[in-house]
């Protein structure tokens, strides 16, 4: 469990690198047998060593010197509803946040909205950072999702592992940049139903296959 521990401070680490958070903002996660590795509260990525770092028990218990991040809830709440979810990544990034703070769904203005399980970004409702309400409202929103957006508060993605959450949280700050730069511009022409049924065909092969 040594290697996984610094596999997720790297990816933390990494997080930063792309500027997705800044500072203590922020939360990453990696799915181990009896519960998942978590990042701990309060800690800038940096400070971190592999005994920082969370062991999560699925009923809430904990183990180790930290405190796991306040956000524990949606990462438990999800590796729960979600068998697929092997690590989760929750950002404060800023095109993401800012349309957050909109409290609008992000529509089909360009297909690659497709990537994350749906034809559009849903928006949670907003509730208190850190609590149950809030993770309730983030697993509904991710209702055949891997991603959503957090009202007034950030971005939540899932990933089959940590590379992989990396890469989904990277591409949703992209499109919301891109969404929010076009909007700049004027009203985006959003693509229709049928086209959007025929993107989420082509993403169900999407990758290279192993």
């Amino acid at each position: 469990m040594l290697e996984l521990r610094q596999q997720l401070i790297a990816a933390a680490l990494r997080m930063s690198a792309a500027g997705l958070n800044k500072g203590t903002a922020g939360n990453l996660s990696v799915r181990v047998a009896d519960g998942f590795l978590i990042t701990p509260t309060g800690m800038a990525y940096e400070r971190l060593a592999a005994d920082d770092i969370v062991l999560m028990h699925l009923d809430g218990a904990h183990e180790g010197k930290r405190k796991p991040s306040s956000e524990w809830r949606f990462h438990r709440d999800l590796y729960v509803a979600r068998p697929e979810a092997g690590a989760v990544l929750h950002a404060h990034s800023p095109f993401a946040t800012s349309l957050a703070c909109l409290r609008r769904d992000i529509p089909p203005f360009h297909y690659m909205i497709a990537r994350f399980g749906g034809d559009t970004l849903r928006c949670a409702a907003y509730a208190t950072f850190g609590t149950q309400a809030l993770s309730d409202a983030a697993i509904s929103a991710m209702a055949a999702r891997c991603a959503c957006l957090l009202a007034n508060h950030g971005m939540l993605v899932f990933g089959k592992d940590l590379t992989q959450a990396l890469d989904l949280g990277v591409e949703l700050e992209t499109l919301c940049e891109q969404y929010w730069r076009a909007c700049q511009l004027g009203q985006p022409v959003l693509l229709d139903a049928t086209e959007m049924a025929t993107v989420l065909e082509k993403f169900a092969g999407y990758g290279q296959q192993a």
